[in-house]
């Protein structure tokens, strides 16, 4: 299963960005992406490219319930 994961653009340089998750910070490629993307923005990022720009709001609560299932994972696991 593959999922799309909500990054943060930090640093922009040609069609290649860093993006931060949870403090990771990773580059990534700008050239699937539709539309411009600016240092702020929230990008969706899968297999190592941006393929969505999402608003901030809606990028927060993605990583919240990323977060949210991670927790019960563990609670899981540690059964």
């Amino acid at each position: 299963m593959c999922i799309a994961v909500p990054s943060r653009i930090i640093k922009i340089n040609n069609f290649l960005a860093t993006v931060d998750v949870y403090g990771a910070q990773r580059e990534i490629s700008l050239l699937l992406l539709p539309e411009e993307a600016n240092i702020g923005d929230y990008v969706l990022v899968h297999a190592g490219f941006a393929i969505q720009k999402v608003n901030e709001d809606a990028a927060k609560d993605a990583l919240k319930l990323i977060e949210e299932i991670a927790e019960t994972m563990k609670t899981i696991d540690s059964q």
